[in-house]
């Protein structure tokens, strides 16, 4: 038995060996098709909705048709692979339970990105109008001097939209005045300004109800106002993006990116074990 043990070691050892002359251009292909195909051919891999996730879409759902809400994208193209997709479901939400939506934008990098989205969305709904069912304000420099000005009026901080329009023609805005117009408030955020001056700013003065969706890399610093109830449901990174997702019974690009996330960082692991068991063979031969 222990000719025989000795034995199987050493095949294990010469089997590690040989994996440590593998090409790495081959590991390189292997992530490269593990990430590729599911972006191609959704798996629709488990995914648990968390408890802020399930609040984000709790407060947008109880959200009666006809409510007006604002939507603050507050990012850059950086930010595209986590935001943008939950910009996306959420304006999406939005305009299927009838609501009226005014988005502004406090990053001059983020306009003609965030047009774009709404714009894509939109077409969507063939039924719902620009001017009448959701308008974007486009960028204000500012930051939170902007927030406090929009308190004595919306119009007053946005006199053109990001179109051109004269705010107070647009018909929907004839009905919007300060922040007591809203029903909600959806903060968008890669960083300053963003969710934590909407929250000290707004919500704290105004007591707006207020819902969020920010960077992963940026999620924990939320996590004390989700608590203290100022923020009703938080979404994290791309994973907050897909469980939304999820909630609303969508397959969308973050939930293709979290199964490609998901593979690749499965076959990390495999490679720093196997990484380990090459050292292993290694060692035992030179020994």
């Amino acid at each position: 038995m222990p000719n025989a043990a000795k034995g199987v070691r050493e095949r294990l050892a010469g089997l590690a060996l040989r994996m440590g002359t593998l090409d790495r251009r081959w590991i390189f292909l292997v992530m490269g098709l593990l990430v590729l195909y599911p972006l191609l051919f959704p798996l629709a891999l488990p995914l648990q909705i968390t408890p802020p996730v399930r609040g984000f879409a709790d407060a947008m759902d109880q959200l009666k048709p006809g409510s007006t809400v604002l939507m603050s994208c507050d990012y850059d193209p950086g930010a595209i692979p986590e935001l943008v997709p939950m910009t996306r479901t959420a304006f999406r939400q939005l305009l299927s339970q009838d609501c009226k939506v005014v988005v502004t934008v406090l990053w001059n990098g983020g306009p003609g990105l965030v047009d774009s989205v709404l714009r894509e969305v939109a077409r969507e709904f063939p039924d719902k109008h620009y001017g009448v069912d959701y308008v974007n304000l486009g960028y204000k420099a500012g930051n939170e001097a902007v927030m406090v000005l929009m308190g004595q009026g919306v119009a007053n901080a946005f006199p053109r939209d990001y179109r051109g329009n004269n705010t107070r023609g647009l018909p929907m805005m004839r009905e919007v005045g300060d922040y007591s117009t809203f029903a909600l408030l959806v903060s968008v955020s890669a960083g300053y300004p963003g969710t934590k001056e909407w929250v000290q700013q707004v919500q704290a003065r105004f007591h707006l109800p207020m819902v969020a969706g920010v960077t992963a890399v940026s999620a924990p610093e939320y996590y004390p106002y989700l608590q203290s109830g100022q923020l009703r449901g938080l979404l994290g990174g791309m994973a907050g993006a897909a469980e939304y997702e999820k909630a609303r019974g969508e397959s969308g690009t973050a939930t293709r990116g979290m199964d490609a996330q998901s593979l690749g960082h499965i076959f990390v692991a495999l490679c720093i074990l196997g990484g380990n068991f090459v050292q292993w063979g290694r060692r035992r031969r030179g020994a």
